[in-house]
Protein backbone atom coordinates (compact mmCIF):
# COMPACT_ATOMS: atom_id res chain seq x y z
CA UNK A 1 0.00 0.00 0.00
CA UNK A 2 2.44 2.51 0.70
CA UNK A 3 4.38 2.42 -3.00
CA UNK A 4 0.95 2.54 -4.01
CA UNK A 5 0.49 5.58 -2.06
CA UNK A 6 4.01 7.60 -3.01
CA UNK A 7 3.08 6.91 -7.15
CA UNK A 8 -0.52 7.89 -6.77
CA UNK A 9 0.87 11.28 -5.11
CA UNK A 10 2.90 11.78 -7.78
CA UNK A 11 0.39 11.83 -10.77
CA UNK A 12 -0.62 15.36 -11.48
CA UNK A 13 -4.34 15.88 -12.39
CA UNK A 14 -5.96 12.81 -10.33
CA UNK A 15 -7.55 15.62 -8.32
CA UNK A 16 -6.56 13.02 -4.79
CA UNK A 17 -3.93 14.80 -2.31
CA UNK A 18 -1.96 12.50 -0.03
CA UNK A 19 -3.61 13.44 2.85
CA UNK A 20 -6.94 11.85 1.22
CA UNK A 21 -5.48 8.65 -0.32
CA UNK A 22 -4.41 8.30 4.27
CA UNK A 23 -7.20 9.02 5.12
CA UNK A 24 -8.90 5.99 3.24
CA UNK A 25 -6.11 3.62 4.44
CA UNK A 26 -7.46 4.60 7.71
CA UNK A 27 -10.92 4.00 6.76
CA UNK A 28 -9.72 -0.15 5.78
CA UNK A 29 -8.20 -0.34 9.44
CA UNK A 30 -9.38 -3.56 11.17
CA UNK A 31 -10.56 -3.91 14.98
CA UNK A 32 -6.56 -4.73 17.00
CA UNK A 33 -5.54 -8.43 17.74
CA UNK A 34 -2.73 -9.76 19.73
CA UNK A 35 -2.46 -11.61 16.52
CA UNK A 36 -1.76 -8.34 15.19
CA UNK A 37 1.92 -7.96 17.21
CA UNK A 38 3.40 -11.80 16.47
CA UNK A 39 6.13 -12.30 14.53
CA UNK A 40 6.33 -11.07 10.93
CA UNK A 41 8.45 -12.23 8.45
CA UNK A 42 10.02 -9.13 6.54
CA UNK A 43 12.23 -9.99 4.07
CA UNK A 44 15.87 -10.64 5.06
CA UNK A 45 14.51 -9.91 9.25
CA UNK A 46 12.00 -11.52 11.03
CA UNK A 47 10.17 -9.37 12.90
CA UNK A 48 9.85 -10.30 16.62
CA UNK A 49 6.39 -10.92 18.56
CA UNK A 50 5.43 -8.39 21.18
CA UNK A 51 5.22 -9.91 24.51
CA UNK A 52 1.45 -10.07 26.02
CA UNK A 53 2.60 -8.00 29.38
CA UNK A 54 3.49 -4.88 27.20
CA UNK A 55 -0.23 -5.11 25.03
CA UNK A 56 -2.42 -3.36 27.53
CA UNK A 57 -5.56 -3.11 26.08
CA UNK A 58 -4.63 0.95 25.66
CA UNK A 59 -1.69 -0.07 23.52
CA UNK A 60 -3.11 -1.98 20.81
CA UNK A 61 -3.63 -0.18 17.60
CA UNK A 62 -7.15 1.06 17.22
CA UNK A 63 -9.66 3.26 15.28
CA UNK A 64 -10.98 5.77 17.71
CA UNK A 65 -13.33 8.80 17.08
CA UNK A 66 -11.57 12.17 16.80
CA UNK A 67 -12.86 14.80 17.09
CA UNK A 68 -9.89 17.53 16.74
CA UNK A 69 -9.76 20.31 13.99
CA UNK A 70 -7.11 18.47 11.68
CA UNK A 71 -7.55 17.78 8.19
CA UNK A 72 -7.69 13.89 7.51
CA UNK A 73 -4.72 12.08 6.64
CA UNK A 74 -2.81 14.31 9.02
CA UNK A 75 -0.78 12.54 11.33
CA UNK A 76 -0.90 14.38 14.72
CA UNK A 77 1.17 13.33 18.20
CA UNK A 78 0.14 13.97 21.08
CA UNK A 79 3.21 13.50 23.50
CA UNK A 80 1.91 13.82 26.93
CA UNK A 81 -0.74 11.21 25.90
CA UNK A 82 1.74 8.73 24.81
CA UNK A 83 -0.62 8.08 21.19
CA UNK A 84 0.17 8.97 17.71
CA UNK A 85 -2.85 10.06 15.07
CA UNK A 86 -3.51 9.26 12.03
CA UNK A 87 -6.58 11.42 11.09
CA UNK A 88 -9.14 9.39 8.89
CA UNK A 89 -12.46 10.58 8.16
CA UNK A 90 -15.93 11.21 9.51
CA UNK A 91 -14.14 12.05 13.12
CA UNK A 92 -12.48 8.91 13.50
CA UNK A 93 -9.06 8.35 13.94
CA UNK A 94 -6.10 5.43 13.66
CA UNK A 95 -4.68 5.32 16.69
CA UNK A 96 -1.07 4.09 18.13
CA UNK A 97 0.75 3.76 21.55
CA UNK A 98 4.35 5.82 21.62
CA UNK A 99 7.38 6.77 23.56
CA UNK A 100 8.34 9.98 23.44
CA UNK A 101 11.74 12.06 24.35
CA UNK A 102 13.07 12.32 27.84
CA UNK A 103 13.07 15.84 29.75
CA UNK A 104 15.22 17.97 28.13
CA UNK A 105 15.06 15.84 24.55
CA UNK A 106 11.52 16.57 23.30
CA UNK A 107 10.53 18.39 20.06
CA UNK A 108 7.40 19.86 19.44
CA UNK A 109 6.14 21.48 15.61
CA UNK A 110 4.79 20.73 12.24
CA UNK A 111 6.75 18.68 9.74
CA UNK A 112 6.48 16.50 6.40
CA UNK A 113 7.72 13.25 5.68
CA UNK A 114 10.75 13.86 3.67
CA UNK A 115 11.28 10.36 3.09
CA UNK A 116 10.62 7.05 4.21
CA UNK A 117 12.97 3.76 5.14
CA UNK A 118 12.22 0.30 5.29
CA UNK A 119 15.45 -1.45 7.97
CA UNK A 120 17.29 2.21 8.14
CA UNK A 121 20.65 2.65 8.77
CA UNK A 122 20.97 4.42 12.36
CA UNK A 123 24.10 7.53 12.73
CA UNK A 124 24.16 8.48 16.39
CA UNK A 125 24.85 12.71 16.20
CA UNK A 126 27.77 13.65 17.57
CA UNK A 127 26.78 14.96 21.08
CA UNK A 128 24.94 11.28 21.87
CA UNK A 129 28.50 9.66 20.75
CA UNK A 130 30.23 12.06 23.52
CA UNK A 131 27.80 11.45 26.02
CA UNK A 132 27.83 7.75 24.97
CA UNK A 133 31.26 6.94 23.85
CA UNK A 134 30.38 3.31 23.53
CA UNK A 135 28.49 3.85 20.06
CA UNK A 136 31.98 5.24 18.43
CA UNK A 137 31.55 2.29 16.41
CA UNK A 138 28.55 3.18 14.57
CA UNK A 139 29.59 6.90 13.93
CA UNK A 140 29.36 6.24 10.20
CA UNK A 141 26.02 4.56 10.65
CA UNK A 142 24.68 1.35 11.80
CA UNK A 143 23.63 -1.14 9.49
CA UNK A 144 19.37 -1.67 9.89
CA UNK A 145 18.46 -4.85 11.41
CA UNK A 146 15.98 -5.55 14.84
CA UNK A 147 19.48 -4.58 16.97
CA UNK A 148 19.33 -0.77 15.26
CA UNK A 149 17.40 1.58 17.47
CA UNK A 150 15.54 2.85 14.88
CA UNK A 151 13.71 -0.64 14.42
CA UNK A 152 11.86 -2.00 11.36
CA UNK A 153 11.24 1.55 9.60
CA UNK A 154 11.73 4.94 9.91
CA UNK A 155 9.97 8.13 8.53
CA UNK A 156 11.94 11.04 8.56
CA UNK A 157 10.61 14.46 9.46
CA UNK A 158 11.45 17.42 7.38
CA UNK A 159 11.05 21.40 7.43
CA UNK A 160 10.98 23.67 4.38
CA UNK A 161 13.23 20.57 2.72
CA UNK A 162 15.46 20.16 5.00
CA UNK A 163 16.19 17.20 7.92
CA UNK A 164 15.16 18.05 11.05
CA UNK A 165 16.69 15.02 12.78
CA UNK A 166 13.63 14.16 14.25
CA UNK A 167 12.12 10.87 13.33
CA UNK A 168 8.49 8.26 13.67
CA UNK A 169 10.25 4.75 13.96
CA UNK A 170 10.26 1.15 15.17
CA UNK A 171 12.14 0.32 18.75
CA UNK A 172 13.99 -2.72 19.86
CA UNK A 173 12.98 -1.87 23.22
CA UNK A 174 9.06 -2.77 23.46
CA UNK A 175 9.44 -2.06 27.26
CA UNK A 176 9.79 2.03 26.51
CA UNK A 177 6.40 2.02 24.32
CA UNK A 178 4.11 4.31 26.98
CA UNK A 179 7.66 5.97 28.50
CA UNK A 180 9.45 9.17 28.01
CA UNK A 181 13.05 7.83 27.25
CA UNK A 182 14.54 8.56 23.96
CA UNK A 183 16.22 11.13 22.51
CA UNK A 184 13.62 13.23 21.29
CA UNK A 185 12.41 11.01 18.06
CA UNK A 186 9.08 9.01 18.71
CA UNK A 187 8.72 5.64 18.90
CA UNK A 188 6.18 2.84 17.83
CA UNK A 189 6.14 -1.08 18.03
CA UNK A 190 8.04 -2.58 15.43
CA UNK A 191 4.34 -3.79 14.03
CA UNK A 192 2.81 -0.33 14.58
CA UNK A 193 5.62 1.51 12.18
CA UNK A 194 5.09 -0.83 9.46
CA UNK A 195 1.39 -0.45 9.66
CA UNK A 196 1.83 3.53 9.64
CA UNK A 197 4.62 2.86 6.99
CA UNK A 198 2.17 1.62 4.37
CA UNK A 199 -0.73 4.09 5.09
CA UNK A 200 1.53 6.82 4.72
CA UNK A 201 3.16 8.64 1.94
CA UNK A 202 5.92 11.31 1.40
CA UNK A 203 4.77 14.55 2.07
CA UNK A 204 1.97 13.58 4.74
CA UNK A 205 1.99 16.21 7.30
CA UNK A 206 2.89 15.74 10.92
CA UNK A 207 1.76 17.68 13.97
CA UNK A 208 3.87 16.98 16.87
CA UNK A 209 2.07 18.57 20.42
CA UNK A 210 4.08 19.65 23.41
CA UNK A 211 3.59 18.53 26.64
CA UNK A 212 1.79 18.05 28.58
CA UNK A 213 -1.33 16.38 27.57
CA UNK A 214 -3.79 17.72 25.32
CA UNK A 215 -6.73 15.76 24.08
CA UNK A 216 -5.82 12.38 25.08
CA UNK A 217 -5.64 13.42 29.15
CA UNK A 218 -9.02 12.42 30.03
CA UNK A 219 -8.68 8.68 28.41
CA UNK A 220 -4.91 8.44 30.00
CA UNK A 221 -5.98 9.07 33.47
CA UNK A 222 -9.09 6.84 33.06
CA UNK A 223 -6.89 3.95 31.49
CA UNK A 224 -3.88 4.14 33.53
CA UNK A 225 -2.00 3.69 30.22
CA UNK A 226 1.27 5.92 30.72
CA UNK A 227 3.96 3.90 32.08
CA UNK A 228 4.48 0.03 30.60
CA UNK A 229 5.84 -2.44 32.95
CA UNK A 230 9.71 -1.68 32.92
CA UNK A 231 10.95 -5.29 32.14
CA UNK A 232 14.60 -4.28 30.55
CA UNK A 233 15.52 -7.74 29.89
CA UNK A 234 13.74 -7.30 26.62
CA UNK A 235 16.42 -4.93 24.96
CA UNK A 236 18.02 -6.59 22.21
CA UNK A 237 21.75 -6.11 22.13
CA UNK A 238 22.18 -3.09 20.50
CA UNK A 239 23.60 -3.69 16.54
CA UNK A 240 22.37 -7.37 16.69
CA UNK A 241 21.38 -8.47 13.35
CA UNK A 242 19.44 -11.65 13.28
CA UNK A 243 19.43 -11.80 9.75
CA UNK A 244 17.33 -14.74 7.99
Amino acid sequence: MGNVLQIVCRVVGLGLTCAMLAACAVSGAGEPTLASYGPQDDGAFVIEAIRPRYLRPAALRTLVPFAEPYEAGTIVVDTGARYLYLVGQDGMALRYAIGVGREGFQWSGEATIGRKEAWPIWVPPGEMIARQPELAPYRDGMPGGPGNPLGARALYLYQGGRDTLFRLHGTREPWSIGRQVSSGCIRLFNQDIVDLFERVAAGTRVVVLAQPPSFGAVEVAASGWIGQPEIRGDVLPIGRSNRR
